[in-house]
């Protein structure tokens, strides 16, 4: 029954009919993390999120979700939200005793922290996808495959410990199964169906051309900025006619207040070679109507104003200058002299 919803993604996906560069797998993941300070202290925090938008959070003293949109519940029943609380409830005692319990065997150094990643992708046409991971700082340690836990290749005998103690549980696994392949892409596409309204919002991007500091003399950091725009896939690119510019640099897309996105892209390059380069910008919210900004304006009438325009006003005033002082000291015609 799961495989007949697919046909339901390409409706349902957020940007589904925008260009091949912005089509990116859908994901449902839950990011979970336990601090361990010492043998009878640990601190947990958990979050889950659609894509890279954030969905629910989670209280570690009762145990329970936190729904922070309003379709966040997808299309899940009370009672089989209530029941997968209560497995991660389950989970989260478990898990962080199994690794206080082990902490000496598997030299774990109070305070350290463990990190778990799990959840599911769908793709068009496809089965979907679920993985967990488990990592000790930062570093994989094990991971979920054909229901049973294999340690990292990286992870040396603290990896194989590990694994091995997480797959002596047989109904856990099962259970872990059945969340990943099953309960997974099934609230996935509820979420899907539920925030579609919000999740194929599109906000058209505002595009400005500046420069940015001198990288060298006679260069120039020719800057595009993007901002304003939603969904967050995006193309920006500084072009010579059909030709991309290489050594092209972008910046992290960061969030604005509104949820929108802002970016900027850079390009460093001879200041006599600035002219004929443009800025184009190409997003779902578009259609095919990319946006052009050209640089020739800005760089070659503007750089001619300021490098004829200017001297030639500067040598007006000091000529005005010179000669009225000059005309200050000159002794008048019609002095009579003393000799």
């Amino acid at each position: 029954m799961l495989f007949l919803q697919f046909a339901l993604l390409v409706v349902l996906l957020p940007g589904g009919d925008s260009k091949d560069d912005f089509q990116e797998p859908t994901s449902f993941r839950v990011i979970y993390s336990s601090s361990f300070y010492n043998p009878s202290r640990v601190q947990a925090l958990g979050s889950a999120w659609l894509g890279e938008l954030q969905t629910h959070g989670w209280e570690n003293h009762t145990g329970s979700f936190i729904f922070l949109r309003p379709w966040s519940k997808g299309n899940f029943s009370s009672e089989e939200l209530t029941e997968i609380e209560k497995l991660f409830r389950t989970f989260n005692i478990e898990f962080n005793q199994i690794f206080h319990n082990h902490a000496s065997q598997w030299q774990l150094a109070y305070p350290f922290q463990v990190q778990l990643a799990m959840g599911c992708e769908l793709h068009i046409g496809e089965a979907s996808v679920g993985f967990a991971r488990i990592a000790y700082q930062g570093s994989d340690l094990i991971s979920i495959q054909n229901n049973s836990w294999l340690p990292s290749p990286k992870g040396g005998s603290r990896a194989q410990q590990v694994s091995g103690r997480f797959n002596l549980n047989k109904v856990f696994l099962e259970t872990w199964h059945r969340l990943l392949t099953d309960t997974c892409p099934r609230f996935l596409l509820g979420l899907l169906d539920a925030g579609k309204a919000d999740l194929q919002r599109q906000a058209r991007p505002e595009a400005w051309l500046s420069t940015g500091p001198s990288p060298a003399p006679g260069h120039l950091m020719l800057v595009c900025h993007v901002s304003s725009f939603y969904p967050k896939p995006i193309w920006v690119m500084w072009m010579r006619g059909k030709k991309e510019q290489q050594g092209t640099q972008q910046s992290d897309i960061l969030p604005n207040a509104d949820g929108t996105w802002y970016l900027r892209k850079s390009l460093d390059v001879e200041a006599i070679e600035a002219d004929g380069l443009s800025c184009r910008v190409r997003h779902s919210s578009l259609e095919d109507q990319d946006i052009i900004l050209y640089w020739e304006h800005r760089s070659s009438t503007g750089w001619i104003f300021l490098a004829v325009i200017v001297p030639l006003v500067l040598l007006t005033v000091l000529a005005f200058w010179l000669r009225k002082r000059w005309t200050r000291c000159e002794p008048p015609s019609n002095l009579i002299s003393l000799e």
